[in-house]
């Protein structure tokens, strides 16, 4: 059974343990959005000390995790929509290997959608590196559409494509 709640202290060896087998298969197929450093302890415990960092369950284990909040990079300007319309912007989303093609990532994406309407923001956003080619087949097919591509400063070299979805 596959379920979503908000993480807890309590989940932060689960969750840092997800990231430690997801980001060698990223950086395997070029995608070098997080490294050994980022995502972080440090990280995760402010997202979850703001409510803000939500796991998926997938039998009783922590399979996915993803941050829901409203921070917007400065550089979202650079793409096409309008960054001062308030949204629920997904950050850190990742979903454990044995997981990958069960639902995870739909189900917090869905949870995403949940938390933007519950907050009154009529729109979802979410970026994902260039070199994902798993996410930008997964975004339209929920219904977000493309809204460009930009740079982010504390990413420097990489380039990160755009999504959005009106919700509300």
């Amino acid at each position: 059974m596959l379920l979503t709640r908000r993480a807890a202290l309590a989940d932060l060896p689960a969750i840092l343990a997800l990231v430690r087998r997801v980001v060698p298969l990223m950086q395997a197929s070029g995608n070098f959005q997080w490294t050994d450093d980022y995502p972080n302890e440090v990280v995760f415990t402010a997202d979850i000390a703001k409510s803000q960092l939500w796991v998926a369950e997938l039998d009783g284990a922590v399979a996915g995790v993803a941050a829901l909040t409203q921070d917007q990079d400065a550089e979202y300007a650079q793409a096409d929509w309008d960054v001062t319309e308030p949204a629920l912007v997904t950050h850190r989303l990742a979903v454990a290997p044995a997981a990958q093609g069960r639902g995870v990532a739909l189900a917090l994406m869905q949870q995403a959608e949940t938390q933007a309407i519950a907050q009154g923001l009529k729109v979802s956003r979410v970026d994902t590196n260039s070199e994902n080619a798993a996410t930008q087949r997964l975004f339209p097919k929920l219904g977000y559409r493309f809204a460009g591509e930009i740079t982010l400063a504390f990413r420097p070299g990489l380039r990160f494509f755009c999504y959005e979805k009106l919700v509300g």
